[in-house]
């Protein structure tokens, strides 16, 4: 009886694994144990990445803000504490598009926190 290697599934998997590390230079995409080492990397960066990602993200939009509140006569802090005063509930991410795109608008919010 002829052995068993349980070919299909290995290959299946080696393909799979393969298909991913495609783009990598040399072994990395097309030596089993390099490219293994790589994809697992790979993926340890990208699930920290995606995180870091958002922390920088925030600190992008409160620059954003604060930029925007100096040329309003304000402090970041001020107007952040005034816009909580004032019950204004927006997220730093849509006051730093409206920082960007409309300022009438974040004009008229940094009266609402001054005057909070």
């Amino acid at each position: 009886m002829p052995r068993a290697t349980n070919g299909p599934a290995s290959r299946r998997r080696k393909n799979r694994l393969f298909k991913q590390t495609k783009g990598n230079f040399g072994g990395r995409k097309n030596l089993l144990r390099t490219a293994t080492e790589t994809l697992n990397r790979g993926m340890a960066f990208a699930f920290r990445h995606r995180r870091q990602f958002k922390r920088t993200q925030r600190g992008l939009w409160i620059t954003r803000i604060g930029i925007a509140a100096k040329d309003n006569g304000m402090s970041y802090n001020t107007f952040i504490s005034g816009l909580k005063k004032a019950n204004v509930v927006l997220d730093r991410k849509m006051l730093s598009g409206l920082a960007i795109e409309d300022a009438a608008a974040f004009q008229t919010l940094c009266a609402l926190a001054k005057g909070a």
